[in-house]
């Protein structure tokens, strides 16, 4: 089997994942555990996992939450060779034993869904697909991609629209974590075109893409109006989605709004009145490896 034909398989068990029910997502699971234990990973798996403890690992990030699901965060270290590492026997656990899998990700990324599946696909968007991005790189080029540039690892770009309140809402949001937001109408112009202006700027640790309902549109042959975000909303989220990486954009979504199906696999979640979104992308933002004080989210 050659590196191509790995990477593929890899790709296809995730995306296979992604679209799984309880019925039938172990299938694809003990596929992609067979996988990387294939003969042509041995070597590059052996030298990840040399000096990673799963077992350590697990306990650690036990203890970082309450008593109620969803609320653990995983403890991720910050070299991206020992989390490869661990990402590599975490999936070799659960692939063994499928309804750990199940509750694993119902403990740590429960969405308050009551569909246990539901914890278990956040873990495919926020863990697995990072990890085969990433892993392909290190094969391929022989060292991890980064998971954030530190000189921008606090900063937060904000994709928004024409709904202001929701804009300023997060921003204060941010602010109130510790971390800095970016809007582009608020930096200055210094003689820039928009695009320049927006390439510049974009030098950030993760984006909050706001999907709000300000335009409507259809294909030609249905002419059913439906509610769309606008259409630098979508350019500059699938641009953040390219530069960053899917596991460092996330979409807030307000209302009716259609999401574009070849943005499948970002994470995102419902900008609810009660506040739901605020912990949820908490979590995802230190999943992510921004830097922060997430009990400020209580204060």
């Amino acid at each position: 089997m050659s590196s191509v034909d790995v990477f593929t398989q890899i790709n296809s068990c995730i995306l296979d994942l992604q679209v799984s029910q309880q019925q039938t997502f172990d299938v694809p699971l003990k596929k992609l555990g067979r996988i990387l234990a294939s003969p042509e990973l041995e070597e590059v798996n052996r030298k990840l996992t040399a000096d990673v403890d799963l077992e350590k690992f697990l306990l650690d990030s036990e203890k970082s939450g309450g008593s109620f699901s969803g609320s653990h965060s995983l403890a991720w270290p910050d070299d991206d060779s020992a989390r490869l590492g661990l990402t590599i026997l975490l999936i070799q656990r659960l692939a063994a034993d499928p309804q750990y899998a199940l509750n694993f990700g119902y403990h740590y990324f429960s969405t308050g869904s009551r569909k246990i599946i539901s914890g278990f696909h956040a873990f495919v968007s926020q863990v697995l697909i990072p990890f085969a991005r990433d892993y392909k790189s290190h094969i391929k080029l022989g060292i991890a991609r980064p998971i954030l540039n530190s000189a921008s690892s606090n900063k937060v770009f904000i994709v928004h629209g024409h709904d202001d309140a929701s804009r300023h809402m997060l921003a204060n949001f941010l602010t109130k974590l510790g971390l800095e937001s970016i809007v582009l109408q608020e930096q200055p112009d210094r003689g820039r075109t928009i695009i320049e202006k927006f390439e510049q700027t974009s030098e950030v640790g993760y984006a909050v893409v706001l999907l709000t309902p300000d335009d409507v549109g259809s294909a030609v042959q249905t002419n059913l109006p439906l509610a769309r975000a606008r259409q630098n909303v979508i350019f500059e989220l699938g641009y953040f989605a390219g530069k960053l990486g899917r596991g460092r954009v996330c979409l807030l979504k307000k209302g009716d709004v259609e999401i574009p199906s070849d943005l499948f696999g970002v994470v995102y979640t419902e900008l609810d009145p009660h506040d739901g979104w605020k912990m949820r992308l908490v979590r995802e933002m230190k999943e992510a490896g921004l830097e922060f004080d997430a009990s400020k989210l209580y204060a």
